[in-house]
């Protein structure tokens, strides 16, 4: 939905294979008003795949849905868990592939260089990043999750940033762009 050039779509999300928040935002110039945030939940199903199914195919009907010009995701912090930090970068993984497999240019951001973009603080707590959020985009609900104003987040972060196709996060178009930059991760 590229209207104009001073117009464009940026959907944010915060991977999980609980609950993965979702924000869409319409940037006019350096103006930007919320569209949609949600969540996607997969805290009933047991099997990791499934949550992967999960998040892959309602990634590509928010797509299709919201039609984006651009994707950004929050990168995976590091944790001292290493099967939490392998079903993390999964679920980063299959919503980048998503985004991918409709042509829209990823990026990705650090949860801190996120919560310093909203709050102006790296280490500002969910609550004061939705708080700050719903002053930002003028809405009084409160998501049932900070799922939801995570990702939204993400989008605001990546507006912030004003970047069009390249700039400080990763960004690739398409899949031959991520296998050049990634080739010791593709076989």
């Amino acid at each position: 939905m590229l209207v104009g050039k001073k117009e464009r779509v940026i959907m944010g999300i915060d991977p999980g294979t609980s609950v993965m928040g979702y924000g869409v935002i319409l940037e006019k110039g350096s103006k930007i008003e919320l569209i949609s945030m949600g969540i996607v939940r997969m805290d009933h199903l047991d099997d990791h795949f499934l949550k992967l199914q999960r998040i892959f195919a309602k990634t590509v009907a928010l797509v299709e849905e919201y039609k984006p010009d651009v994707m950004a995701l929050e990168a995976p912090f590091y944790g001292k868990n290493i099967q939490v930090m392998l079903k993390l970068g999964r679920a980063q993984g299959i919503a980048m592939a998503a985004g991918l497999s409709k042509d829209i240019p990823i990026f990705e951001y650090a949860p801190r260089k996120i919560k310093q973009s909203i709050t102006g603080n790296g280490n500002a707590g969910k609550e004061q990043v939705a708080a700050m959020l719903q002053r930002l985009l003028n809405f009084k609900e409160t998501p049932e999750f900070l799922d939801a104003t995570d990702g939204l987040a993400v989008a605001v972060c990546h507006s912030f940033q004003r970047v069009s196709t390249s700039g400080s996060g990763k960004s690739y178009s398409g899949w031959e762009a991520f296998a050049k930059d990634n080739q010791k991760r593709v076989k």
